[in-house]
């Protein structure tokens, strides 16, 4: 039987394993101290190892249990670009001594380096990321290496032109860039297998090495999807996993409507451009197909990686949610879960934290890091600004500094940055980097960037073995977002982030840390879920959710939940789907409203509010059934119906918000539901600094960030720690613009 998260059909692996390990010489840097030691497993070759590194008359060490980093291209920094034609690579030993200066014990590299380890077909060059992985190893730098897959060399769309995508409108994308492939292409994962083959073979023991990053950024630039023929060979055979009979598709998916019933499995489309819209049951099913597709790939590549190396972890650096595959299942198949952070093109904080609470949640258990630590990596931190945006503005001074604080006090156990140099060439030439184009160490960037190396040191200590523990959750399926953002809906004007940004903004501004889970997730830990426009609710789900009320959970749910169910059938017995019992209402329909149209809600009731909220966007016509009204809309012919409920169900409650209101109103209704469940703030501050809190061991470690551009002053009714510089902090303090505070207290 058809599982999700499975491969739907096995893929033979063709190439055989190399064996072959190259030896080579290199000259000693005068400034590092090496011992020979005969290599691990090769008791003839010889390799060295780090003792020292003299930086500006101090020695550095590794020992820091926190990593630190950069993202680090060697290829770049060679002659003509660096170096000379005698010394074309000596650019990278003056590169490893800044980082030092700059607490760097860590860096990422190769994964856009296929087409130099491989110029021509099966002629492999490895050497070259040996070198500078010893250079790094004398350093006492520790390694994570990409996989090079996402930038296929020109050679191989040359020789094979059928591994180049195809489109919605049947035109096929040409090489020259990254991701110029099908993933669905059995050519491209038989190529994709040797050179991971390849690499494993000659990198994958060296002793550097720490982890694999798994291609770069699946799924960019819109390439979870493709319409080639081996695609729509895959689509079939998923349909006929999951489907059996074709009796059973066509009335599950509802291929009768327009009398778009099929005979075979291989007669029904993909979703390519047509006169008008495709059925929104195939759509969804659709974006499954394609996100098991990314997933499977990915798959493979951790798969063959275990084969040769079982102790490297495996990550994969994702986006907050931007690319059209389920991140759920991404972090089921991974190791651990790394981001890419935008904090250099986000306005607001809490638009950021929400970023990186979704992250860190997407891997619960399992997690496997490096360091042994449970948390999740920052594979690329912005180090200054973007090249992608209609205005590259530069990243103000200190705010590099605070949203990396941001980070890690969300949980963040290692920190990377993107990327040490600005290149001199390439289509990248401008995107902010930790040196500037000069590489002098003189820039701005690097000196706050070595701050924060510095201060890491002195914090790793405190934060070891500690985690954040949120008590609040927001529920977030991948599938009713696709089904929201690709199929018609009741309102256009209706966007579900904004929506779930909503009830994030009003968590983030008191302090109260939170979690996000999938639907079908245990529930239990929470003592408040939220569970916004779940508009696509299966009846598991349902159930589910029932079961965490029934228990003694708080579920708060919104208009626009439980409309269709998995198959995209719309319910019989009323709405919310299969959940009319459980917040003892039915919607009998629903009003969207026009962008400048609005209603507004009345109180009453335990749920006070500081002043009038509208109800826009959308308005829910309630019939209560056993329900408390704690709200009513005011006027039009719904007036004085429900607008918020509260129902008892079991030992917990269910409240239902049958509208969409402004930020005001979240943050009253946070309010009311924090006293209601003994939800606390973690310390008493000002509204405009930002709170987080690691736990572990019994300790607790508080983050305070300014993220205004003037001062705010804290009073401490209590003495406190400050970690970053030893010091006791009593009465009052002024937080500096973009400042940061670490505190424990004081026993």
């Amino acid at each position: 039987m058809w599982q999700r998260r499975q491969p739907w059909r096995s893929r033979e692996e063709k190439e055989s394993r190399s064996t072959g390990i190259a030896v080579f010489d290199f000259e000693t840097p005068d400034a590092i101290s090496l011992e020979q030691r005969p290599s691990e497993g090769n008791e003839s070759r010889r390799t060295f190892v780090l003792e020292s590194f003299e930086v500006g008359g101090k020695t550095a060490t590794s020992e820091q249990p926190m990593y630190f980093g950069v993202d680090y291209y060697p290829e770049h920094w060679v002659y003509p670009y660096a170096g000379s034609p005698s010394k074309p690579e000596e650019r990278w030993e003056k590169d490893i001594g800044m980082m030092i200066a700059a607490g760097v014990n860590v860096v990422r590299m190769g994964e856009f380096a296929w087409g130099l380890y491989e110029r021509e077909e099966g002629n492999y060059d490895f050497e070259w990321m040996r070198r500078a992985m010893d250079l790094f190893g004398r350093a006492g730098i520790k390694v994570v290496l990409g996989t090079p897959t996402a930038a296929p060399p020109i050679w191989l769309a040359k020789k094979h032109p059928e591994i180049l995508p195809i489109d919605e409108r049947g035109l096929r994308k040409h090489q020259g860039t990254r991701r110029a492939y099908c993933l669905n292409s059995d050519v491209y994962w038989e190529y994709s297998q040797k050179i991971l083959r390849a690499l494993a073979t000659a990198l994958g023991k060296h002793p550097q090495l720490i982890a694999w990053q798994i291609d770069n950024g699946l799924g960019g630039h819109s390439t979870e999807a493709s319409f080639n023929p081996e695609t729509e060979r895959d689509w079939h055979a998923w349909l006929q996993a999951k489907y059996e009979t074709i009796g059973k598709l066509n009335d599950l998916m509802g291929l009768r409507f327009w009398g778009q019933v099929v005979s075979t499995f291989e007669e029904v489309p993909m979703p390519k451009i047509a006169p008008t819209l495709h059925n929104p049951a195939l759509l969804v099913d659709w974006m499954r197909f394609c996100s098991d597709t990314v997933i499977a790939y990915a798959r493979m590549q951790v798969n063959i990686l275990r084969e040769f190396t079982p102790d490297i972890p495996t990550t994969q650096n994702l986006r907050a949610l931007t690319r059209n595959f389920d991140h759920f299942d991404m972090a089921e198949v991974i190791d651990f879960v790394s981001l890419d952070s935008n904090a250099a093109v986000r306005a607001r904080s809490a638009e950021l934290a929400h970023e990186i609470d979704i992250m860190r949640s997407l891997k619960k258990t399992n997690i496997r890091t490096p360091d042994g630590e449970q948390g999740f990596w920052v594979i690329e931190q912005k180090a200054g600004h973007v090249h992608w945006q209609e205005v590259n503005s530069l990243v103000r001074p200190g705010v590099i500094r605070l949203f990396t604080y941001q980070l890690i006090s969300r949980g963040a156990t290692g920190v990377l940055f993107f990327l040490w140099r600005q290149p001199r060439m390439g289509s990248e030439q401008f995107y902010g980097g930790v040196l500037t184009h000069d590489g002098r160490g003189e820039n701005r960037a690097y000196l706050e960037i070595k701050q924060i190396g510095h201060e890491l040191k002195q914090l790793a200590p405190a934060l070891k073995g500690t985690r954040v523990e949120p008590q609040a959750c927001i529920l977030f399926s991948h599938e009713n977002d696709w089904d929201q953002k690709f199929n018609l809906q009741p309102n256009r004007f209706f966007n579900l982030r904004e929506h779930i940004q909503f009830f994030y903004n009003a968590l983030h501004d008191r302090n109260i840390a939170i979690d996000f889970a999938r639907p079908t997730e245990d529930l239990s830990k929470y003592k408040l879920v939220f569970a916004p426009s779940i508009h696509l609710l299966a009846g598991g789900e349902a159930d589910l959710l029932k079961l965490y009320v029934q228990n003694g959970g708080t579920l708060v749910a919104t208009c626009n939940t439980g409309l269709v169910d998995e198959h995209h059938i719309a319910p019989d017995s009323g709405f919310p789907h299969d959940l009319v019992d459980l917040f003892g209402m039915e919607v009998l329909e629903f009003d969207p409203l026009p962008p400048g149209e609005e209603n507004s809600l009345t109180h009453k009731g335990q749920f006070t509010a500081t002043h009038l909220h509208p109800a826009r966007l959308w308005c829910d016509v309630i019939e209560p059934k056993g329900c408390q009204v704690l709200c009513t809309f005011a006027k039009d012919f719904y007036a004085g119906r429900p607008a918020v409920t509260l129902n008892e169900y079991g030992q917990g409650r269910a409240i239902y918000v049958g509208t969409i209101s402004t930020q005001p109103f979240y943050h009253d209704l946070v309010v009311w539901l924090r006293q209601l469940v003994g939800l606390f703030p973690l310390l008493k501050v000002p509204d405009t600094v930002e709170v987080s809190m690691r736990q572990g061991d019994g300790r607790k470690i508080y983050f305070l960030l300014n993220h205004q551009h003037t001062p705010v002053r804290i009073s401490f009714y209590k003495p406190m720690h400050d970690v970053l510089t030893g010091k006791e902090i009593t009465g009052n303090l002024d937080l500096p613009p973009h400042g940061v505070l670490v505190l424990d207290e004081q026993s």
